[in-house]
């Protein structure tokens, strides 16, 4: 009578034999997937960036061999133009200033001009220094902006966003009037000055 040998130690019956002391991979019950394969890494030397992450803009449209288009701070889009509108207010002792610059396509930048130049007509002379210089300034500043937005043809739509509305021009606004009373007193003293002259 003949008794079996033993399977080598690590090894099973039905599996090939391996050579004792090789590390075995340990048995789970369950077939191995012969198909399976270990997702690739990313090389550890290169950082991994997700595909359209972080790259640069589109440039602006430009004319063939003309310069990069400077797209309008509101709505993207262009011409624009890079100009700086204000607004002043005082306020009897102390005075406030705004600006807001740009660039400024036409229809934003317009939209901008008769908002902040209104403010300014009617609450820009309550003080002495903005009845006499400051609030003039603003007004004449304001209007050299105007001038550069008023060269610009209409603008080519763009992104991020929709155009600012004009509304209604700075002479059609109620508001504005209050600047009559500061133009009838500047009248008024010039007049006296040329008659006492």
């Amino acid at each position: 009578m003949t008794t079996p040998t033993p399977p080598a130690p690590g090894n099973h019956p039905g599996q090939p034999a391996t050579a004792y002391g090789q590390p075995q991979t340990p048995h789970t019950g369950y077939p191995q997937n012969p198909y399976r394969q270990t997702p690739a890494q990313p090389s550890p030397h290169v950082p991994h960036v997700p595909q359209g992450y972080g790259q640069p803009a589109a440039p602006a449209p430009a004319h063939a061999g003309g310069p990069q288009q400077t797209l309008c701070r509101f709505c993207g889009a262009f011409p624009a133009v890079s100009t700086t509108i204000r607004s002043h207010q005082g306020l009897v002792l102390l005075m406030r200033f705004t600006r807001l610059e740009g660039p400024f396509c036409r229809t934003c930048g317009t939209s901008v001009f008769r908002d902040m130049t209104t403010r300014t007509l009617w609450q820009g002379w309550w003080s002495p220094f903005s009845l006499v210089l400051i609030n003039p300034i603003t007004i004449v500043i304001n209007l050299v902006a105007r001038a550069k937005l008023n060269k610009l043809p209409e603008p080519v739509p763009g992104q991020p966003g929709p155009q600012l509305q004009p509304g209604k021009p700075v002479t059609s606004r109620p508001v504005a009037l209050v600047a009559l009373i500061p133009l009838g007193w500047w009248i008024t003293l010039i007049s006296q000055i040329l008659i006492h002259a």
